[in-house]
């Protein structure tokens, strides 16, 4: 009996090979083919460059925000089409954000924005506001403003290069992973708990404000990522790995090491068992970067191995948790084992791709 393709594509290494998202200048998203290491669909966007790609709780949408003119797209992942598009714009009113959450019913987007008014002589900038879109008015329907100690925090558009939000699945909380985790009412915005716990500073990286684009969801309703944490007699920076409940608020905090320069955030194996990051430690000539992996049964570091430093880069694995990918600002994707941290290959895009991040699917 001859053996099936899944039996090949096993032996072969290759087996639950996926699909890859990714945002290309000037104005599309790249569909690429892991099992073919090539690009098998381009999907050409109607309002810009995209800025950040967020996948739906039943992973059947894209939720893509483009830069251009403010706009929003949707696409449908089995078809490749765009749902829906629409700009925030005016020809006197811009607007400055990057990526948000959407609800479960997929109707409507919590982001941050930053209004700019053209005047006779001048562009008056606003101060960024807690925002709500609706997707299907295509327009803003509310405001909110951002309380006086967390404007820092929130400057930048798009909720700061930390800032992004995440969505429990009931739709009752909005979570904001940045100097600290601030729990907010989706309702109204209002706090309901502050976690001081900060994400990792990510120097030389695109600024990412989709939420969990830089760290690996599991599941829904739950968010294992990296954070640091400082105790409060000599405040001493280590960092850890956090498990978060979305819908319950409850959170678990393993520390592990002595914070270092930068993380890329959390990449987790499909069977939750491990997970990896690359972290940088120095700047310019004296920078260097290493892969790190974890046991997540033990929250323990199970080994590293330098990897050459990108002045900008991200990180990504493949659907099968077998492979590692270093990406972005460029026009490759080069390809690691998970296991020895050994090169393997790069793959050309023939396309240069934008810091909106990647999205993987099987």
């Amino acid at each position: 009996m001859k053996p099936t393709l899944a039996l090949f594509l096993a032996a072969c290494g290759l087996a639950q090979a996926g699909t890859l998202f990714l945002g290309a200048y000037p104005s599309a998203v790249l569909v690429f083919d892991e099992d073919k290491g090539q690009i098998v669909d381009r999907i050409p966007l109607e309002t810009g460059l995209p800025t950040s790609l967020r996948l739906s709780l039943d992973r059947k949408k894209i939720y893509v925000t483009t830069n251009d003119h403010s706009g929003i797209e949707v696409i449908d992942v089995a078809t490749h089409k765009v749902l829906n598009h629409f700009v925030l714009n005016t020809p006197t009113r811009r607007f400055r954000f990057n990526g948000g959450a959407v609800d479960p019913a997929g109707k409507l987007l919590y982001t941050i924005t930053t209004e700019m008014d053209k005047l006779a002589d001048h562009y008056e900038i606003g101060k960024p506001k807690y925002t709500v879109i609706d997707l299907e008015q295509q327009k803003i329907v509310r405001t909110v403003d951002i309380p006086t100690k967390d404007q820092n925090a929130n400057a930048g558009g798009g909720g700061g290069r930390n800032g992004g939000f995440e969505m429990s699945p009931d739709g009752k909380f909005l979570y904001q992973f940045r100097d600290s985790v601030v729990i907010l009412d989706a309702a109204d915005f209002k706090e309901v708990q502050r976690i001081e716990l900060a994400k990792p500073d990510l120097p030389g990286m695109e600024a990412v404000g989709f939420g969990g684009l830089l760290d690996s969801i599991s599941e829904p309703g739950r968010r294992v990522s990296l954070f640091n944490s400082a105790d409060p007699i000599v405040h001493n920076r280590v960092f850890g790995i956090a498990d978060f409940d979305l819908n319950t608020r409850k959170f678990s905090f393993a520390p592990i090491g002595p914070a270092t320069t930068g993380m890329t955030g959390l990449q987790v194996t499909p069977d939750k068992k491990a997970a990896f990051t690359v972290v940088s430690n120095g700047t310019q000539g004296k920078k260097r970067c290493e892969f790190w992996s974890f046991d997540l049964t033990t929250n323990k570091m199970k080994g590293t191995q330098e990897v050459p430093c990108r002045s900008r880069f991200s990180f990504g694995m493949s659907a099968n948790g077998k492979k590692l990918y270093i990406y972005g600002a460029g026009f490759e994707i080069e390809v690691y084992d998970a296991a020895t941290f050994k090169y393997e290959r790069t793959w050309d895009l023939n396309n240069d791709i934008t810091g909106g991040g990647m999205i993987v699917l099987q």
